[in-house]
């Protein structure tokens, strides 16, 4: 599921050489301000240094870490090997502020995560699974578009497991909801992949089709060590990093690792919203500290409440609950204050999506991104920030997201169809064998639109799709007579 491997370059050149012995004599390790990692041999005692900061950095055998993980191995198979050793390695030693980072975040996230663990039966452990997804970030969002703590994918989160997303919110960041979603996945997996743990965790990375593909390719093997070698590399270190994320946080004192402050969540209640409401004016005039409803709020992106979202259940620290309950008339009259202004300041804002709604259009010969931005009404710098753009440059046949303003959506939607559906049926669709084939920036969702009674999940069904990747040249049966 995790598209995200900014921390994980590194890890990955310790597991190409994993096959080395622990290095048993004393290392120093020095950390340059660029972040260039430096190892010398030296005679002195282990010695970790950090923009100037020295600390002792002990090592251990081989045998001791794997007692150590023996010890902590409940329904979920720890395997120790020299694979897992050098991701030990990278959290206990190369990387130890990072390993600092989410150890003193456990306290905050992990109580929430336990009770949905227990709610579906499913091991404890698996709370450690959300620091190989996000770092225990609600907020995290991956280059591919992955996101909050357990990395959901925009379709997978909204189509499979009810995660909705507008200009207000996005619920694959709400903490509670998207873990509720990851546990019904992760169940979902287990059960699909013969009840072996390390085989389910390899499918919530990298999905059930690539898994499926290295059991084939392997033999039919259904283990993940003997799949291994057919993995995709993020894939490959998925596993180890979750056992070695799992040990690192478990055993942090006799790795040196002394946490002086905690992070925690405050004991939560939710209240009924109606109507829109300004989270800070909503902090200014309940009392609570805005960097307290934001933890607690995390999917509200903007922080404000759509006033088309009828009780919205907004958290608040229970301590505070008696009073904002009393109050909730006079602190309304001013949280919902300023709706006019807020949308004023919000349209204008390069690249808001405001008040508008998703258009992709393809580009065609003698297009330019001025021309498609004055057709659709928007800014060029609008579409810069909606894809990405550096300059101005587009290619025939690249997808462009427009999101357009409500007032011209219909029309727009009207002619961007128009032109897909003569495209279609001109060049991609076989009618006579009921056939389409996939076209550059299609998704699942777009050629479902383009036929009559076909949904995406009928797509997925007749065309044996386990997710929603497709690539440009694939043909889709488009229908179950096909």
């Amino acid at each position: 599921m995790i598209k995200n491997i900014s921390i994980f370059a590194l890890i990955w050149l310790f597991s190409l050489s994993a096959s080395f012995a622990v290095q048993k004599s004393p290392l120093f390790y020095t950390l340059s301000f660029d972040s260039t990692l430096v190892l010398e041999d030296t005679t002195n005692e282990n010695l970790i240094h950090f923009s100037h900061q020295y600390e002792f950095v002990p090592e251990f055998e081989d045998n001791v870490i794997q007692e150590r993980l023996a010890l902590i191995e409940n329904e979920i198979p720890l395997t120790y090997n020299p694979i897992v050793n050098s991701f030990i390695r990278y959290f206990t030693v190369t990387d130890r502020e990072y390993t600092r980072k989410v150890a003193k975040l456990q306290t905050k996230y992990f109580p929430m995560i336990e009770r949905y663990l227990k709610k579906y039966g499913l091991p404890d452990e698996l709370k450690y699974l959300a620091i190989v997804e996000s770092g225990l970030n609600p907020k995290a969002q991956s280059p591919a578009g992955a996101v909050g703590l357990w990395q959901f994918m925009p379709l997978t989160g909204r189509l499979d497991y009810g995660l909705s997303e507008n200009w207000y919110l996005d619920e694959k960041m709400d903490m509670e909801k998207s873990t509720d979603a990851a546990c019904r996945y992760l169940s979902f997996l287990y059960n699909y992949f013969y009840e072996d743990w390390p085989l389910a965790l390899a499918a919530y990375n990298t999905g059930p089709g690539n898994v499926r593909k290295a059991i084939r390719r392997s033999g039919y093997k259904k283990n993940f060590w003997e799949i291994y070698p057919y993995l995709y590399r993020e894939t490959k270190s998925y596993v180890p990093q979750f056992i070695a994320i799992m040990y690192s946080m478990n055993y942090l004192e006799e790795h040196n690792f002394f946490i002086e402050e905690y992070e925690y969540m405050p004991d939560y209640e939710t209240i009924a919203i109606n109507g829109f409401l300004s989270l800070p004016l909503f902090a200014e005039h309940s009392g609570i500290c805005m960097e307290t409803l934001n933890d607690l709020n995390p999917e509200l992106k903007h922080g404000a409440i759509s006033e088309n979202h009828n009780m919205y259940p907004l958290r608040i620290p229970s301590h505070q609950m008696d009073f904002v309950v009393e109050n909730l008339n006079e602190i309304m009259r001013f949280a919902g204050q300023g709706k006019e202004h807020f949308e004023r300041l919000v349209k204008n804002e390069v690249g808001s999506t405001y008040g508008r709604q998703k258009l992709t259009y393809k580009v065609k010969s003698g297009d330019v991104l001025g021309k498609i931005a004055s057709t659709y009404k928007v800014r060029i710098a609008d579409l810069q920030q909606w894809n990405n753009l550096n300059g101005t440059i587009i290619r025939v046949g690249q997808p462009i997201n427009i999101w357009i303003a409500d007032e011209f959506y219909d029309q727009s939607n009207s002619k961007l169809a128009s032109a897909s559906q003569n495209a279609s049926s001109n060049q991609n669709v076989n009618i006579q064998s009921g056939e389409y084939r996939v076209q550059v920036g299609d998704t699942l969702w777009d050629i479902s639109r383009k036929f009559d009674g076909l949904t995406v999940e009928k797509l997925k069904k007749i065309n044996n799709l386990d997710g929603n990747s497709i690539k440009p040249g694939q043909v889709l049966k488009i229908n179950s007579n096909s």
